[in-house]
């Protein structure tokens, strides 16, 4: 599971928005017109019919094939003449990403389909059309469809459809490093997967969702720069190191802990409760809190009902324990080597002051999707 994260500032409090405790135990295109098949549907008015097997899904009564020729005219009739060899390189490239978008909808949101014929989708479906076929680029052609997919999950008019307009405007301006930048900033200041209980599994997540990213972001402070101009961020005074928010977000997996006698030796009432305490994940002789973070900490309070004096000695072993920003980066960068760069980049450039607008979280979520293949819902940071 995910959760959003308020991008905090270096001297800010712990992050409330945190990690789950740490006892985790660890579709070919058929093309054939409805009416030449045997099979029987039927769809009430203004519904969606899909059918099965080799017969053609019909949404809102057109076929597959006649969803895929009003996309095409889309472009033919907006796109620009060019000379006959450029027509032809422009009309392959969006008809490439027109399928592209035609199979995400038919094997991901087949409802998609019914807003073919709506004005504000053909704008849209037209600016990726017209933005792969000038460039050519499938990294950034797979980055539009992302944004397009989930524009089509949105056929009234909201802020989301609105941000991902913008969006399928903007990704074009910006060079794969600056969207790299995008998903690093995104991933660690404003997610949190509550599923980690260890560090593999925290390398295991990092190795799906960052890796890829990496060795791409630059200190270049024009980049950023740029990112400003096209509206998807700014770099504020405020800072804070990639290690104190790993530290906060996944506390649990940075503490050195804390031997039991400290237990009993604080008048902690509750006792050596294991709803509570674990063997330390960095030093098997010693114990730690149970637990990724401060909010998870307070849940575990309540569940087991402990006492006001019992929480806050808890709380002290739990902060007094923690590792050093050096420590954190070192232990991170043994599970994970690719983030000593980042680590690096981090500390030497706007990263580390940089806030994303919508627009910005709308492109950095596509980005890792993408990659990644699944990720959490974007209506959990712009709704």
């Amino acid at each position: 599971m995910w959760k959003k994260l308020i991008p905090r500032r270096r001297n800010q409090s712990p992050a409330t928005e945190s990690a789950s405790k740490l006892d985790v135990t660890s579709q070919s295109e058929n093309r054939v017109d409805q009416r030449a098949t045997d099979q029987n549907q039927t769809a009430q008015q203004n519904g969606t019919a899909i059918q099965a097997g080799r017969d053609v899904v019909v949404y809102g009564g057109m076929s597959y094939s006649d969803v895929k020729d009003a996309a095409l005219g889309v472009f033919e009739a907006n796109f620009y003449r060019l000379s006959s060899l450029a027509r032809q390189t422009a009309e392959q490239r969006a008809e490439e990403v027109t399928e592209k978008l035609l199979e995400r909808l038919l094997r991901e949101h087949p409802e998609g389909f019914a807003q073919a014929n709506d004005p504000g989708f053909q704008h849209a479906l037209f600016t990726v059309q017209r933005d792969h076929a000038r460039t050519g680029d499938d990294n950034l052609g797979d980055l539009l469809v992302d944004l397009l997919v989930d524009r089509t999950r949105h056929p009234q008019r909201d802020i989301m459809q609105i941000v991902l307009d913008e969006s399928l405007n903007t990704a074009p301006k910006l060079t794969e490093g600056q969207l790299a930048v995008l998903s690093v900033v995104f991933l660690f200041k404003y997610t949190q997967n509550q599923g980690i209980g260890n560090h593999q599994m925290l390398a295991t997540h990092l190795d799906r969702v960052l890796q890829p990213f990496a060795a791409k972001v630059q200190k270049n402070h024009a980049w950023y720069q740029h990112l400003e101009f096209t509206g998807c961020g700014a770099a504020g005074l405020g800072e804070i190191s990639l290690e104190s928010i790993l530290g906060a977000t996944y506390q649990g997996l940075f503490l050195k802990g804390f031997d039991p006698s400290e237990v009993s030796g604080r008048g902690i009432t509750v006792g050596l409760e294991p709803r509570l305490f674990m063997s330390c994940l960095n030093d098997p002789s010693k114990i730690q809190v149970r637990t990724n973070s401060h909010e998870t900490l307070e849940t575990l309070f309540d569940q087991v009902a402990v006492l006001a004096e019992d929480r806050q000695k808890i709380k002290g072993l739990f902060d007094e324990t923690k590792m050093s920003e050096s420590e954190i980066r070192a232990k991170c960068v043994e599970y994970c080597p690719y983030m000593a760069h980042l680590f690096e980049v981090w500390s030497d450039s706007p990263m580390k002051n940089f806030t994303l607008t919508s627009v910005g979280i709308a492109i950095g979520h596509a980005n890792i999707k993408k990659i990644a293949g699944e990720f959490a819902d974007l209506a959990i940071w712009i709704n």
